[in-house]
């Protein structure tokens, strides 16, 4: 097994005011805990101007950083809807891709919200049909495994840390206890 040295964080785009204070404590809790963190800050831009062309440059970076790192620290925390943000769900499947560990966190506000089916149903609406399958209101089926995310996301992780509070925006209690699950991974 390869030595980890760093970890790519990943997850979605915090909310200002908090996004600058919570990627610096993220970064020292990787540094505290012996790995580099990648992923955090942006590399300066050829591009100035918002642009498909600034698109690719910052795509670009993110997949170098990627192949960089040793491992992946990805927070699943819904975004914008019931599941995580698209970006994240990405990474971890580019690093499943790579061969390379990825554990991972989704913060959540209560437990009710635990389920994936659970956060659907709140966000669109759920409904079980005639044969016992959980449909959304545009009548879909729903996975319904009791898990916190898609089933392929869920597997993937080595540890998926599913914390409870008043501040999932910038509640690091989850990236906590992935580094100490990469610790425990990679010793």
């Amino acid at each position: 097994m390869a030595r980890i040295r760093s970890i790519y964080l990943a997850g979605p785009a915090l909310p200002a005011p908090h996004d600058g204070a919570v990627a610096a404590e993220a970064r020292l809790m990787c540094e505290g805990a012996g790995y580099t963190a990648l992923g955090l800050d942006a590399d300066p831009l050829v591009e100035q101007a918002p642009s498909e062309a600034m698109a690719r440059e910052i795509y670009a970076q993110r997949v170098a950083r990627m192949r960089q790192a040793d491992a992946a620290i990805v927070n699943l925390t819904p975004f914008r809807g019931p599941h995580c943000d698209p970006g994240a769900a990405f990474e971890a499947g580019f690093f499943s891709g790579l061969g390379k560990p990825v554990f991972a966190y989704m913060n959540l506000v209560s437990e009710e919200e635990a389920e994936l089916k659970a956060r659907v149903d709140f966000y669109v609406g759920a409904d079980e049909d005639d044969q016992g399958v959980w449909r959304d209101d545009f009548g879909a089926p729903i996975e319904d495994y009791g898990l916190p995310e898609s089933l392929i996301l869920w597997a993937e992780a080595r540890r998926l840390y599913v914390i409870v509070t008043p501040d999932p925006e910038s509640d690091l209690t989850g990236l906590q206890l992935c580094l100490d699950a990469v610790k425990l991974y990679a010793d």
